[in-house]
C-alpha cells in the first residue's frame, strides 16, 4: 500500500448527492477516515468503486444511514434476534414524507429534479433500504417497483393559479401548498426548520420577501420537478424474507411505519408516535400484548444523528479495528436495491441484483 498522509484523521464529506464522489476517493486515498452524507452517489458505480477504495486504503468510511442508531429500529432489531416473533418472513413499510415536507424539498427545494440531485427513491429513501436490509439480515436478491409523479403537474393545477403563490392565488385558502400557509402560518419545529431554507432573515417579513422572488414561493403545479411523488418497490431476500414499501409524498404525518410479520408473532410500529408493539401467537388466547412505548427521541432523526456521529467518533479512535454498522460494504448493497428500484420503476421489469452488479462492473469506466 502507497505511503499516505493527512492533516487530520478524518473528514467529514457533506455535499450534495452529485458532489460526494470526488472528496470522498481523495480522501480516502490520501489517507483519511471518511464519513459520508447520504446518499453515497447519484451514480451507482460509483458507490461500487468507492466501497473498493475503502478497502483497498483500509480507511473507516461510514455513511450516514442514521436510522440504524435511532432507538426506535435498535428496539426492533434488538426483538428480531431474540426471536420474539419466530422467524422473520415479511415486512411492510411506509416511509411517510409529509405533504409540506415533499411540497418544499422534492417540488420547490434541491431534490426536485433526478438529473440535478437523484431519483426519489435514492435521495429521500435511501434510509428505508438501507434499514430494510438490516432488518432483513439477507442479501437482497431481486426488487420491482412501480411509481410516478401524478399530481404535482401542471395539468392539475386549479384554474387562474399563477406562477407564484404571491401573485395573487384564487384558491389560496384552499390550497394546503399555498407558500405562506407552509412558511408562515403553520407553528411547530419543521416550519423552523423550513423558514431557515427560505430566508436568511427568518422574520416573517423576511420570509415573505424570500417568498416573492425565490423558488420556495412558486406554485406547486407551475415548478420544474420531475421526481416521484409516490412509489411502491417490492423486495425479495436470499432467506425468503419478502418486504412491500410504499413512499408516499400525501401524507399527514411524518416518519416511518412498519409491520414486522414472523412465524410466531408480529410487531407493528410507528416512528412518529414512538410506538412498538409486539403480539405473539402462542398467547392469543390470553390477549397477551407488549406495548412498548420509547422516552421521546432527541431532535435530529430520533437521535440517530447524534448516534452516528459517536460511532464514527468511536471507530475513528480504534483506527480500523471494526468496519462499523454503516460501513460502505454494507451501504453499497442498499444503494443498488435503490438504483435496482428505479431502473425497474423506469424499464417496467424485475431486477435481479446480481445481474445488475455484474453489468455495472462490465462498464469500461469501471477499471479505470
Amino acid at each position: 500500500m502507497p505511503t499516505i498522509f493527512s492533516v487530520a484523521d478524518a473528514m467529514l464529506v457533506c455535499t450534495q448527492d452529485q458532489m460526494h464522489f470526488e472528496p470522498a476517493s481523495r480522501a480516502l486515498q490520501k489517507g483519511y477516515h471518511v464519513l459520508l452524507e447520504k446518499p453515497m452517489s447519484h451514480d451507482p458505480l460509483e458507490c461500487i468503486i468507492m466501497g473498493e477504495l475503502a478497502e483497498k486504503y483500509q480507511r473507516i468510511f461510514s455513511i450516514c444511514h442514521v436510522l440504524r442508531f435511532t432507538d426506535f429500529f435498535k428496539t426492533i432489531k434488538r426483538l428480531l434476534q431474540q426471536g420474539r416473533i419466530g422467524r422473520l418472513v415479511s415486512i411492510q413499510h411506509t416511509e411517510n414524507v409529509e405533504y409540506a415536507h415533499y411540497a418544499h424539498s422534492f417540488v420547490r427545494g434541491n431534490w426536485r429534479k433526478s438529473k440535478e440531485s437523484s431519483p426519489m427513491i435514492l435521495a429521500k429513501s435511501c434510509h428505508d433500504m438501507d434499514i430494510l436490509l438490516w432488518l432483513a439480515d439477507a442479501k437482497c436478491t431481486k426488487v420491482s417497483s412501480f411509481g410516478g409523479l401524478t399530481h404535482f403537474r401542471k395539468e392539475n393545477a386549479p384554474e387562474g393559479a399563477p406562477k407564484r403563490c404571491l401573485d395573487g392565488c384564487p384558491v389560496q385558502n384552499e390550497c394546503p401548498y399555498y407558500a405562506p400557509k407552509i412558511y408562515i402560518d403553520r407553528d411547530d419545529w419543521v416550519n423552523k426548520v423550513m423558514r431557515t431554507v427560505v430566508s436568511s432573515d427568518t422574520s416573517d417579513e423576511g420570509v415573505l420577501h424570500a417568498l416573492k422572488e425565490g423558488p420556495y414561493g412558486r406554485c406547486v403545479y407551475h415548478s420544474d420537478n420531475d421526481v416521484v411523488d409516490h412509489q411502491v418497490v417490492n423486495i425479495e431476500f436470499d432467506n425468503e424474507v419478502t418486504v412491500a414499501f410504499t413512499m408516499s409524498a400525501f401524507t399527514f404525518e411524518g416518519g416511518r411505519s412498519v409491520k414486522l410479520m414472523g412465524s410466531h408473532g408480529q410487531i407493528r410500529a410507528d416512528m412518529e408516535r414512538n410506538e412498538i408493539e409486539v403480539t405473539s401467537f402462542v398467547t392469543r388466547e390470553k390477549e397477551l400484548k407488549e406495548i412498548i412505548r420509547l422516552e421521546a427521541p432527541p431532535e435530529g432523526h430520533g437521535g440517530g444523528d447524534e448516534g452516528i456521529m459517536q460511532d464514527f467518533v468511536r471507530l475513528v479512535r480504534q483506527n480500523g479495528l471494526e468496519a462499523g454498522l454503516t460501513s460502505a460494504s454494507v451501504s453499497v448493497e442498499s444503494h443498488l436495491m435503490a438504483f435496482a428500484a428505479e431502473k425497474s420503476r423506469l424499464e417496467n421489469r424485475v431486477i435481479q441484483i446480481d445481474d445488475f452488479r455484474e453489468e455495472l462492473k462490465s462498464e469500461p469506466t469501471f477499471s479505470k
